[in-house]
C-alpha cells in the first residue's frame, strides 16, 4: 500500500478549534484524522480554528496517523484560507465539503497548488478527497471520482444527504442505500477509496457494529469516527478473518506456480478460481499486513 492508497480504515473527526483535543488525536490510533474547519467551527471562529490547525500541524508529530483537513464549503467566504493554512501546516490531504461536480474537484486542486507553490511544498504532495452530500453529488459521483489525480478516495455524508432527501436515519440504511452503491461503484469505477459516514449516537454500540458490519459487507473502505470508542470497533471489523487470510495465500501461490504453465483457471479446496481473482486476494494480505496480524512472506 502506497501513500495515496493507504490503509484508511476510520477518519476519526476533531474540532480545529481545540488544540488540547487535536494534540492527543494520535494516540487513539486512527488511520487517519480529520481535522475539522466547517460544521464544527461556528462562523466567527474561523480565523482562530485555522490558527489552531496551522500550529498543530506544525508542532504534534503525529507519527503514521494520517491528517486530513475538512474545508469549509466552496459557497463560503472561507474556503481559500482554509486551503492556504491546512497546506502551509504541513496537512496530508484536504477533504471538499459538499462537493457537487468534478469543477469543484479542480477548483480545490488549483488552490492547493497555488499553496504548495507559495509555501515551498512538493507539488502534488497535498491528496484530495471529496464528501458528496447531495442528490447532485450522488449523480455526478463518477466525474468527481476521475477529476483529479491527487483525489484518493470519496465518502458519503450521511444526515446533510437525509435532510436532502426528506428522509430521516433507518436503522438498516434503506435511506442511503442508493447513495452508497452509486458512490461505490464510481469509485470502484475510478479506481479509488471509498468511505461510509459517521454513525451519531455514540450509546448505541450495536446499531454502530451492525451498521460498520454492513459498510464492510458492501465494500466501503473505512468509515468515518467521532469518538475514539469506535475506533477498535471498526478496525477488527474491516480486519481480514483467518479463513480469508489462508484464502488469499492459497490464491496468490496457485497463480504464481501456474502462469509459467499458462494456465489461466484452477481449483482450490474445491471451488473454482482464476487470475481476476488475484487483486482481491493482494489486497486482503496487504490489509492484512497493515492491521498488523499477518507477517506471511507472500
Amino acid at each position: 500500500m502506497n501513500r495515496k492508497n493507504r490503509l484508511r480504515r476510520t477518519m476519526m473527526f476533531m474540532n480545529a478549534q481545540r488544540p488540547a483535543l487535536m494534540k492527543d488525536a494520535y494516540i487513539y490510533r486512527p488511520d487517519s484524522v480529520m481535522f475539522d474547519l466547517e460544521d464544527a467551527v461556528a462562523e466567527n471562529q474561523k480565523d482562530s480554528a485555522r490558527f489552531s490547525l496551522y500550529h498543530t500541524l506544525k508542532a504534534v508529530d503525529y507519527g503514521e496517523v494520517e491528517r486530513i483537513v475538512r474545508i469549509n464549503g466552496l459557497d463560503t467566504p472561507h474556503w481559500k484560507e482554509d486551503i492556504r493554512a491546512s497546506v502551509a501546516g504541513g496537512t496530508d490531504g484536504i477533504r471538499i465539503a459538499k462537493c457537487e461536480s468534478a469543477q469543484d474537484v479542480k477548483d480545490v486542486e488549483a488552490a492547493i497548488e497555488a499553496a504548495e507553490h507559495e509555501f515551498s511544498r512538493e507539488s502534488g504532495s497535498t491528496f484530495l478527497m471529496a464528501a458528496v452530500e447531495s442528490p447532485r453529488g450522488v449523480f455526478n459521483a463518477l466525474s468527481i471520482c476521475e477529476a483529479s489525480e491527487r483525489l484518493f478516495g470519496v465518502a458519503i455524508s450521511g444526515s446533510d444527504f437525509r435532510k436532502a432527501m426528506q428522509a430521516d436515519y433507518n436503522p438498516g440504511g434503506i435511506e442511503m442505500a442508493a447513495a452508497r452503491g452509486n458512490l461505490l461503484l464510481a469509485a470502484r469505477t475510478a479506481g479509488v477509496q471509498c468511505f461510509d459516514t459517521v454513525f451519531t449516537d455514540l450509546e448505541d454500540i450495536e446499531g454502530f457494529t451492525a451498521e460498520v458490519v454492513m459498510a464492510k459487507q458492501m465494500g466501503f473502505d473505512g468509515k468515518s469516527v467521532i469518538s475514539p470508542r469506535q475506533i477498535k470497533i471498526v478496525h477488527d471489523i474491516f480486519a481480514p478473518s483467518e479463513k480469508e487470510i489462508r484464502e488469499a495465500e492459497k490464491i496468490v501461490r496457485a497463480v504464481r506456480e501456474n502462469a509459467d504453465k499458462g494456465i489461466g483457471v484452477f481449483t482450490i479446496d474445491g471451488k473454482m478460481f482464476d487470475i481476476a481473482f488475484l487483486p482481491g486476494a493482494e489486497r486482503i494480505l496487504a490489509l492484512a499486513r497493515a492491521s498488523g496480524i499477518y507477517e506471511g512472506g507472500i
